[in-house]
């Protein structure tokens, strides 16, 4: 019996005739007998363009439903727009996956399509799937087309950081800066850059929660359409096979993910994202994985920030099949996949179609990728470096700190002509982490003083507990652990103190004796936490980085069980 036969059963007596009354609306005699009924999630919003095409791929995988035996009902979620919801769309990440669980919990749907794309929505969404454990497959929006800007191709997010740099450092009129705006989106989709979106599409795939091929095929492409049809096609039969998300997901598969990011120059928001899903389903993932995992694995895969091209060539080179066919020596390809079969099925038959796109293993384009882990006084917990962003010059360096006490210090200084900078000097920014935004903004990629841009400096080893874009670049430590709003050392950096980075001995230290950290730290006195809402519901319950920023009372799993009656 399925489980939505618990509300439309004939044998229900008056509660299957209430529910099988109420859904009356069109639907046939037959939707009751016992079909599956599958959710499909649907974040779809106009406050979140990068899905404006939901709606379209939601039909399409209705019509594979419908041909598969199954019976279709879309439902919405909040949508979580990562350039429009203030403060950060990481703070509501957290409450989408709340509302994504209970929705399904407590509807009559024997399995799940969740329909996503921008950064937070299709994590959100498969932590909340996760949390119940009803058989799940994940499709994205797809990457936008291409942007053309006199001739070159123009990323989005990764050209906005140069551009804005170039403005700055009075290399770009400001006509022209517009003009560049307006050729950077020229169609439907995410990020077509290798930020967060295309990064988590791309390890929800080599996860095996998607069919293959889902990551790469953009937006507009019509086998976008036609992928969305086999997805409903296929979560029928994953329910008949009662495939959950359980079944699918392993520690195996989270360790695939982690070495394929490192191939494609992932963001490092897949740290957080990646950590809070297995913590949904129970599966030890620590922060070092990410470092010890991906030392061994170069880049591959040449798409900007890390590289020159973006996600339209990817598609046309090969896709994440090409990928994993380059790591088959790398990868386990015995992880399950939505399929049924093992994630190396996917990389059956695939071919690399552009070598410039797709590097060799032997010929990669960068020897060392990945996430490298820091850890020293600085921070306990650990902090993390992108390494395919960042300058190999910096790697290794001391330098005297220039400290902003939160992003407001910093936007109101950081161009101010008298600041006391050079460019041995590391910037730090406090108060930007989970408790302290609140939400852990995408500010940690801080512009460079406009003084040293106009001279023609382009890097600088910069610190926070902040997240970037991932479509930004740089010699940037992120997520350092713990925050400064929860006491961490960061809170208690002064101007003038010395900061040492050393990546290849994996250190970040703060260069003041014990006894001087130990007495800053006795005196320090934490912001004033929110009053009310969820505001004071995720503050109050928050992780921190190095714990996946989930909140404390939502890892692990409730179950698809809900025993009492509406009525």
């Amino acid at each position: 019996m399925t489980r939505s036969q618990d509300w439309f059963g004939r044998d229900r007596g008056v509660h299957g005739f209430i529910h099988r009354s109420w859904f009356r609306r069109g639907l046939p005699d037959h939707a009751f007998d016992g079909r599956p009924v599958i959710g499909i999630c649907n974040t779809w919003s106009e406050f979140n363009p990068c899905q404006l095409n939901l709606r379209d791929i939601a039909d399409h995988v209705k019509r594979g439903v419908w041909e598969a035996g199954g019976v279709p009902l879309e439902f919405p979620s909040i949508s979580l727009g990562e350039c429009s919801i203030r403060p950060t769309a990481m703070l509501l990440r957290n409450l989408m996956s709340m509302a994504v669980e209970e929705s399904i919990r407590g509807n009559p749907m024997d399995g799940v399509v969740l329909l996503g794309g921008c950064d937070k929505n299709t994590p959100a969404m498969l932590m909340g799937a996760a949390s119940v454990d009803l058989p799940a497959i994940c499709l994205s929006s797809g990457p936008m087309l291409n942007g053309k800007y006199r001739g070159q191709d123009v990323g989005s997010g990764t050209m906005v950081w140069k551009y804005s740099a170039e403005v700055a450092a009075g290399r770009m009129s400001m006509d022209d800066f517009l003009a560049a705006e307006s050729c950077q989106t020229r169609s439907d989709g995410h990020c077509m850059t290798m930020g967060t979106a295309s990064t988590m599409a791309c390890l929800i795939e080599a996860m095996g929660m998607s069919l293959p091929g889902a990551a790469a095929y953009p937006a507009p492409d019509t086998r976008r359409r036609a992928l969305a049809h086999l997805t409903g096609r296929r979560i029928v039969e994953m329910v008949r096979e009662d495939l959950r998300i359980s079944k699918v997901l392993s520690r195996t598969s989270f360790e695939n993910a982690i070495k394929v990011n490192a191939a494609i120059g992932g963001s490092t928001n897949a740290v957080l994202h990646l950590k809070a899903i297995a913590g949904r389903v129970g599966i030890p993932l620590d922060l070092e994985d990410w470092d010890k995992l991906s030392r061994d694995v170069p880049l591959l895969v040449n798409l900007m920030p890390s590289g020159e091209f973006l996600m339209e060539e990817f598609c046309y080179a090969g896709g994440l099949g090409a990928v994993l066919h380059e790591l088959a020596d790398v990868i386990d390809g015995s992880a399950m996949t939505v399929t049924g079969a093992p994630i190396a099925s996917y990389a059956e038959g695939a071919e690399v179609h552009d070598r410039s796109v797709i590097a060799t293993r032997s010929e990669p384009v960068l020897e060392e990728s990945g996430i490298a882990v820091l850890r020293g006084n600085l921070a306990p917990k650990g902090a993390i470096l992108k390494l395919s962003a960042a300058s190999p010059a910096l790697l290794t360096h001391t330098g005297r700190a220039v400290v902003f006490e939160s992003v407001e210090d910093y936007r109101a200084r950081i161009d101010d002509p008298g600041l006391d900078v050079d460019e041995t000097c590391v910037l730090v920014l406090k108060g930007c982490g989970p408790k302290g935004y609140p939400g852990m903004a995408e500010v940690g990629n801080m512009k460079l003083p406009r003084k040293l841009l106009e001279r023609g400096v382009e890097d600088m080893v910069r610190i926070s507990d902040a997240r970037m874009s991932g479509t930004a670049f740089g010699t940037v430590i992120l997520h350092t652990a713990p925050e400064a709003a929860a006491g961490g050392p960061l809170a208690v950096v002064r101007d003038g103190d010395m900061v040492t980075l050393d990546v290849p001995n994996r250190r970040l230290t703060l260069e003041v004796s014990e006894a001087e950290l130990a007495d800053r730290l006795r005196t320090w006195e934490p912001p004033r936490p929110p009053d009310r809402g969820w505001y004071k519901l995720y503050v109050d319950h928050v992780l921190q980085a190095d714990e996946g920023v989930d909140l404390d009372f939502l890892v692990g799993s409730s179950g698809s069980e809900v025993e009492r009656q509406s009525h």
